[in-house]
């Protein structure tokens, strides 16, 4: 079936694969949304679960990662037509003090892999920048990386200011990286910790679905 090859083509990273996929779909008929439930997301779902099993690496998320945007580009026009709906928005970024951005890409990818709108906020982020991004952007989850001792404070710092606008409870805080640990986690009230990107995209789109 066309959707089982475009989402294995998506899964090995075949780009030329997967747009030709796509278009062979949409001219059969297949929905926009079929294609990216079924198919594109599917496939990111697969190298999610492989990643946590220790059996696909970053590498191989990466591909996956471009193959599936490019499919996702021969889509936009027709999901813009079809008023199709996002699980929700995740705001995602490195704290205050920290320039490492591997993790905080990988959970990015594994995010819109699961049917979030990510907004990337990069690097070296304030915890204000955080709290205000989300709100303004009635996002349902923060997600912190922190690869630094010293920059995990500013994760305390978001939950602080979270809880002081009053939203706590439908604006989750999920923290992860190398100086953090799941004790430090529930130490500062934060809402998961999480040990990998697929893992963390899991449980965002778990505690979305419970607002």
């Amino acid at each position: 079936m066309i959707l089982d090859e475009i989402r294995t083509n998506t899964a090995l990273g075949r780009v030329p694969q997967v747009k030709q996929g796509v278009a062979d779909a949409l001219a059969s008929g297949v929905t926009a949304n079929e294609i990216l439930q079924a198919a594109l997301l599917a496939a990111m779902n697969d190298v999610g679960e492989k990643f946590k099993a220790g059996q696909a690496f970053v590498p191989n998320m990466l591909v996956a990662a471009r193959a599936m945007t490019e499919g996702l580009e021969l889509l936009k026009p027709y999901l813009a037509a079809s008023a199709n709906q996002k699980v929700g928005t995740a705001v995602v970024g490195t704290v205050k003090g920290d320039r490492h951005d591997i993790g905080k890409k990988l959970v990015s990818i594994m995010l819109r892999g699961k049917g979030f709108e990510v907004i990337d906020l990069g690097v070296d982020v304030t915890a204000q920048r955080f709290v205000d991004t989300a709100a303004e952007s009635g996002a349902s989850v923060i997600c912190c990386s922190a690869l630094l001792t010293t920059t995990v404070p500013e994760m305390q710092e978001v939950v602080r200011l979270r809880d002081q606008k009053g939203l706590s409870g439908r604006l989750f805080v999920l923290v992860g990286g190398a100086a953090v640990t799941e004790e430090y986690a529930s130490s500062i009230g934060a809402d998961g910790y999480t040990v990998d990107a697929a893992s963390c995209a899991d449980l965002a789109l778990k505690l979305t679905n419970s607002i």
